[in-house]
């Protein structure tokens, strides 16, 4: 879909090529490709102007890829695999692999992010957060006590959220400065895997799927939502702020629909009045 200045939606292509369901999508940061895989599936590579692949990455054989993401240049990917063993690498669009991390040490990956001056790499496993500082060449570990389901970083690059199945979504500092999280509630999720973001006007929100077919809205400095969307009649699984309009947002939902909320233009005003 492409969004017009008027905030109407244009369908602009319907892709298809995958042989089992697409579980994963991540836009470039230029906007012009597309990532997708799935469970036991290849990773594809889109081009969005004309909708054709213009890459496949791998085979189902070769590895279950879990979650990958886009370098702030646009012009590598970083990716996580569980099965056959625990791999973490990037690659170009030539499909070469430029940094490989294999072994013991290695976490099984549920989730990864770049941050997007690119100087990050946030890698969740199940009960655990690691960072890896590129410059410095430097890492850490932020530990949880439930299970990490998902992860988001702000657009300044300073903060990350993670979803856990304890019903809760806490807030760190990629920086390792804080020694406890921010903790927003009051979104059902024990099942399920439920996605987040950041977003609004200067990502003073943070918004949530739940299992209770509703949206969720906190403000950062608020533990308790603000705004809840009625609309979907399953479980929302993920949810998406557009970047460069503040008062829009996507949710994804069990009941096979994808939604547009559009609200106030005003920063001051709570997002969807």
């Amino acid at each position: 879909m492409k969004v017009k200045e008027d905030d109407t939606l244009l369908l602009k292509h319907c892709i298809s090529g995958h042989g089992k369901p697409v579980s994963f999508v991540a836009w470039s940061p230029d906007d012009t490709m597309l990532l997708t895989c799935g469970n036991k599936e290849v990773l594809k590579l889109w081009d969005v102007d004309t909708g054709i692949c213009k890459l496949t990455f791998g085979s189902p054989a070769d590895c279950v890829i879990s979650s990958c993401a886009w370098f702030p240049d646009s012009k590598k990917i970083v990716c996580g695999s569980s099965e056959p063993h625990n791999r973490i690498w990037t690659c170009d669009f030539e499909g070469n692999e430029l940094e490989v991390w294999e072994g013991e040490r290695i976490p099984k990956v549920s989730d990864l992010a770049v941050t997007p001056e690119g100087n990050h790499l946030i890698i969740c496993s199940s009960r655990e957060i690691w960072v890896r500082d590129f410059p410095r060449g430097k890492e850490w570990v932020i530990s949880e006590e439930h299970s990490i389901t998902s992860l988001s970083v702000s657009s300044d690059g300073q903060f990350l959220i993670v979803n856990l199945n304890s019903q809760e979504i806490h807030l760190w500092s990629i920086l390792g400065n804080c020694k406890v999280a921010d903790r927003f509630t009051g979104h059902k999720q024990g099942k399920y895997v439920i996605r987040s973001c950041f977003g609004g006007s200067n990502s003073l929100f943070i918004a949530s799927g739940s299992e209770d077919s509703q949206v969720y809205i906190w403000h950062r400095h608020q533990g308790k939502p603000i705004q809840v969307l009625s609309g979907h009649s399953m479980t929302v699984n993920s949810v998406s702020w557009n970047p460069t309009k503040p008062h829009m947002l996507a949710s994804a939902s069990d009941d096979r629909t994808v939604r547009i909320w559009v609200g106030s233009r005003n920063p001051c005003q709570s997002p969807f009045p």
